[in-house]
């Protein structure tokens, strides 16, 4: 039976006087940015309401903000009927949690960083939630998190533990998501959301965005533009499980929730426990998406990513060249190969270690750190002095976490691996992964990166390997009652290991990886100097991967690599130009190996290797401003500008052949249209005809090349251009 118009009518009065019919005296709460408010009150009844967020206000506005309906934390149990934050069995088994408002303070948390704590309390049980917002002001990021402690007699179970709970109320709101798989990570795809929940998640443990990742924007009123538009950006910085709840009510309204995933993961919090979530960064822009990416990328420069203010190296890498068939005379000339060609780093990558059980392919030796003396006699030190011979730098691959049962770990130790007992082992790439949550494996894994960088001082470079997630998920080490702790005490047990290694070797640069980009998040990151994103090193997929991943992570991060053709995952044959162009969009390395080249390809790779070291520093410190989109064009660009202004460079390619031309104007962004720019093509193919020849060492004002642009002809599939762009 449908509801009369009379009772309708009434509920929409009820709503009305809810949202208006409070105290005059309310208690207001601003977090802001140089240009972001998020702004709760706190209603006659103690409840902490969510009011706005959007744009900064002058202070004098925030007591004219009507208090809202939207409860700041929502908790199961009581008068909420929407998603929980908050979800707790308490120790006499009440299902229930009314939070009302206790306190609040706000301090100085750094240079441009303030902290606002707000403490809600039950009602009856001695139970308290601490909303935690750190607002950094240049970048306008909000980073939030919640805490939870209680001082009952006996452990109260966590069911629902959220790190935010963000509330709009807007006509419309899309949303885009990111998603992929092996190979083809950080998709692109923009929803509608309607009413009910759209929930994005991972149960996968370990490597959990491998499938989705927990990144998004929200765009309200209409689809997200790229300079235009409100919308809000959003990531959790958690290497475990999670969820992201978009959950659209009876009024339109929409929730949206954040965290650890509840699921299979209940957590008995003891008395005087903290209870810390992950933190949830997020920023709101005005002007469309490339304003949150700027956001975010200078965030990270200086908060999100370990030393985020060094420039990364660049590398020559093995795998490609070897895989697991080496010795030490073939890696000698690798190294020589890879001085001789300009990089400042040669990463050896697996296969160099084990002794009972070698690591001649990936079914053995994983767990067993010993160097492999049939393939290397004199060891890995060897190795570095032949890199310092001959300048450069050396770099190790281990994968800590991980074991394979045919290893002499695995025979010591099968009760340090995750798994159940009375199952048969589940491996994926013939592994196991070593349970964190136990000490002594933290130690036994802290071990492996202080015995071998201990061992060979002469190691700059690890790249931390993670190529599986979890099934089975059981733990020898917890407790039969707390087997539901495992995804979370795994990360913990992480995040202990990572802090000694850093404690101890603060100048040793790592690179992220996971199987591709599986563990890409803003709380590994601060241990890491760069990831890389995916083992597809086709420069054509490339452009899509970095285009989704460069939305949120900064490119100076984002390791790319220059391959072998036709290429080892896709089968693509694409003209070398091509490849380095893309490469050199973000932070360049190569398998590719001098040894398979022609001369004049290698001659070509120097010459763009030197190119590269030139634009280094704009594309690893600059501002990002994407122009065209490979998932709207055939033609797509994106830009770099430095901060001054002054310098900047232009990256297009042309992703189909067009018979009469691509002749889309680059309309340029970012610069100071008031200076003059001389455009100058570099990493010039001298075999091709170029029709951007006619621009080359012109000089044009930046109000002209960001109203007018630049605008040449591209003809051919694989037709790649790299513009600097230099102020007099």
């Amino acid at each position: 039976m449908f509801p009369t118009k009379k009772f309708f009518l009434l509920g929409i009065l009820q709503v009305l006087f809810a949202a208006t019919a409070f105290s005059e005296n309310e208690v207001f709460i601003p977090v802001t940015t140089a240009n972001n408010a998020l702004v709760f009150k706190v209603d006659n009844n103690h409840k902490l309401r969510q009011c706005y967020y959007g744009d900064k206000l002058n202070p004098s506005d925030y007591p004219s903000i009507q208090v809202s309906t939207a409860d700041a934390f929502p908790t199961f149990g009581t008068s909420n009927i929407n998603e929980a934050a908050l979800r707790a069995v308490h120790a006499d088994g009440n299902t229930s949690t009314e939070l009302i408002f206790d306190s609040y303070t706000t301090e100085k948390a750094g240079d441009g960083v303030e902290l606002t704590t707000i403490t809600l309390k039950d009602t009856f049980f001695p139970f308290l939630v601490k909303l935690c917002f750190k607002a950094y002001q240049k970048d306008n990021v909000i980073e939030q998190w919640s805490e939870i402690r209680h001082t009952e007699k006996k452990p109260v179970m966590l069911y629902n533990f959220a790190s935010s709970h963000l509330f709009f109320s807007d006509n419309n709101y899309y949303l885009t998501q990111f998603f992929g798989n092996w190979a083809e990570e950080m998709k692109m795809e923009e929803v509608k959301l309607t009413r009910g929940q759209k929930v994005i998640e991972s149960k996968l443990g370990v490597r959990t965005n491998s499938f989705a990742h927990a990144c998004f924007y929200l765009s309200l009123n209409g689809q997200a533009q790229e300079n235009a538009g409100k919308v809000i950006g959003g990531t959790l910085a958690w290497p475990g499980t999670w969820n992201l709840t978009f959950d659209v009510d009876q009024l339109n309204n929409l929730h949206m929730i954040s965290g650890i995933n509840p699921y299979a993961s209940q957590y008995s919090l003891k008395p005087n426990t903290v209870f810390k979530t992950p933190s949830f960064l997020y920023t709101y822009s005005s002007e469309g998406t490339g304003n949150v990416s700027r956001n975010f990328h200078r965030w990270a420069k200086q908060y999100g990513i370990y030393r985020g203010d060094k420039t990364r190296t660049t590398l020559l890498n093995n795998w490609e060249a070897t895989y697991f068939n080496f010795n030490e005379e073939v890696l000698s000339n690798i190294i020589k190969d890879a001085s001789n060609m300009g990089f400042e780093l040669f990463l050896l990558d697996d296969g160099w270690f084990g002794d009972k059980h070698p690591r001649n392919d990936d079914t053995q030796g994983l767990g067993d750190w010993m160097v492999n003396k049939k393939k290397l006699p004199n060891g890995l030190g060897y190795l570095v002095n032949e890199a310092t011979k001959n300048k450069i730098k050396f770099g190790i691959w281990l994968e800590p976490e991980m074991v394979n049962p045919k290893s002499e770990l695995y025979e010591k130790h099968p009760d340090w691996v995750i798994g159940q007992p009375n199952r048969p082992l589940d491996l994926q790439r013939n592994q196991l992964i070593l349970d964190l949550s136990n000490p002594k494996v933290q130690e036994y894994v802290y071990s492996v990166i202080d015995k071998t960088l201990s061992e060979n001082p002469g190691i700059a470079y690890i790249k931390w390997d993670c190529n599986r997630y979890i099934t089975n998920s059981g733990s020898y080490f917890e407790s039969p009652q707390n087997q539901s702790h495992l995804f979370i005490d795994y990360v913990h047990g992480f995040f202990t290991v990572l802090d000694k290694v850093r404690a101890k070797y603060k100048n040793v640069s790592m690179m992220l990886c996971s199987g591709g980009g599986g563990r890409i998040d803003y709380a590994t990151l601060p241990y890491f100097d760069e990831f890389w994103i995916s083992d597809n090193t086709d420069a054509l997929d490339r452009i899509f991967i970095q285009w989704g991943t460069t939305q949120f992570f900064p490119a100076m991060a984002l390791a790319s690599h220059v391959s072998a053709c036709p290429n080892g995952i896709t089968g693509r044959t694409i003209p070398l130009k091509f490849r380095f162009d893309v490469a050199m969009s973000a932070k360049l390395g190569m398998d590719l190996q001098p040894k398979d080249m022609s001369p004049e390809d290698k001659e070509f790779s120097k010459k763009a290797i030197q190119e590269y070291y030139g634009i280094r520093g704009i594309v690893q410190f600059g501002d990002l401003y994407r122009l065209l989109s490979p998932y709207t064009n055939t033609r797509t660009a994106l830009m770099y500008v430095a901060e001054n202004k002054n310098e900047a460079v232009v990256f297009t390619y042309l992703l189909k052949k067009t018979i009469t031309g691509n002749t889309q104007p680059l309309i340029l962004n970012g610069l100071d249209p008031q200076k003059t720019y001389t455009v100058t093509e570099i990493n010039k193919d001298p075999k091709s005809y170029s029709w951007f020849s006619p621009l080359d060492g012109k000089t044009f004002t930046g109000e002209f090349l960001m109203k007018y642009g630049l605008r040449f002809t591209m003809y051919n599939e694989y037709d790649s251009k790299i513009i600097k762009l230099t102020s007099k």
